[in-house]
């Protein structure tokens, strides 16, 4: 079993830089966590004691971290605002190099008359997501764009299932996105609940509200 040691420091190594170079506090500690479980079965395979010891150490602190981080009870609320806010063009403004990375096409000036709201994590400001509703129902997604430390799929959550009933009221029948330019956001989407669809000739990603 001594020739696979190499690996298992190398992969414990590896998610150890990895969680150097997130932005996500989560993420963080995730591959933390993961560092520890290879460099214990590294530890157990070489017989290194001190090694095997610190790493026990650490994944139960990340462990407890983790725990505390799921167990935690946040305070959600979605405010509604029309497009040409101060504060809302503010953060668009502040935001707008990371929001380009996930929303190319979108521009500040098309929020008004849309269906527009932030959404808030013990009162900061968590995510901005606009859509254009169409008569038939369906809610072309111009931006749902949420702060990196927030990006843990509660927001996602909050917005496509606790707030359902809410989009309904508002005539939406469906979550339409025409357009996902970030992996990681597809694979958000995914674990949403969204699934791929062809709406006029385009792929889309699709969330079905309401079968009315």
């Amino acid at each position: 079993m001594t020739t696979i040691a190499p690996y298992l420091g190398y992969a414990a190594s590896l998610c150890l830089i990895i969680a150097l170079l997130v932005s996500n506090d989560l993420e963080f500690r995730w591959f933390n966590a993961c560092g520890n479980v290879f460099f214990i079965v590294y530890a157990l395979v070489l017989n290194t004691f001190p090694v095997l010891l610190t790493n026990l150490i650490l994944l139960c602190i990340n462990a407890w971290y983790l725990a505390k981080v799921y167990r935690k009870k946040e305070k959600f609320d979605m405010l509604e605002f029309k497009g040409d806010e101060k504060l809302a063009q503010q953060f668009i403004h502040f935001y707008q190099k990371d929001i380009a990375g996930y929303f190319p096409n979108f521009e500040a000036g098309t929020l008004q008359g849309k269906l527009n709201f932030v959404v808030t994590r013990d009162l900061v400001i968590a995510n901005m997501f606009s859509a254009q509703i169409s008569p038939n129902g369906d809610a072309t997604v111009l931006l749902n764009y949420t702060l990196k430390k927030f990006r843990d799929y509660k927001v996602g959550t909050f917005i496509f299932e606790q707030c359902r009933d809410y989009l309904i009221q508002k005539g939406v029948q469906r979550i339409v996105y025409t357009e996902v330019a970030n992996k990681k956001h597809r694979q958000f989407l995914y674990v949403m609940g969204f699934s791929p669809a062809v709406i006029k000739g385009t792929n889309c990603m699709v969330k079905v509200l309401s079968n009315i």
